[in-house]
């Protein structure tokens, strides 16, 4: 059977369709962030959109949008959901970090709340899963 044909019923493996999944979700956010957001208050870090429990802001939504057009198009191969995986565990890791120390700040250029933070670490342990599962679809472990 083809790497690319294991792990999912769909014919494309289970890292494949979670990148796949992720970019769309991120992409659907960043859109649905503009009715909440609006355009105005760019960068704003008062905190005062929120959608569901996350503060957002327009520039958070436009980086939600990039990730997912990213997810969307990388996922597309597994060595390409590889590289999404790479990056939402690297970057989201990083954001992480970042909302340890921006919360509540007037700094604060993407409106981060301990909501985001919680979603930030998660984000990037599912990039973390990806990575190591298309290492394993590809025939090599990958670590992480």
């Amino acid at each position: 059977m083809a790497a690319s044909a294991r792990g999912t019923g769909a014919g494309r493996p289970w890292p494949q369709t979670l990148g796949l999944a992720f970019g769309a979700i991120y992409l659907l956010v960043g859109i649905v962030g503009f009715f909440v957001t609006g355009f105005e208050n760019f960068a704003s870090s008062g905190q005062d959109a929120m959608l569901l429990v996350f503060a957002i802001n327009p520039l958070h939504n436009i980086v939600h949008i990039l990730i997912g057009v990213l997810g969307l198009a990388l996922s597309r191969t597994l060595a390409g959901a590889k590289t999404f995986g790479l990056l939402l565990a690297v970057g989201y890791g990083l954001a992480f970090v970042y909302g340890l120390f921006a919360v509540g700040q007037d700094w604060d250029i993407l409106n981060i709340n301990w909501a985001d933070n919680v979603l930030h670490i998660a984000s990037a342990l599912v990039g973390g899963a990806i990575v190591a599962g298309a290492g394993r679809f590809a025939g090599t472990r990958t670590a992480i």
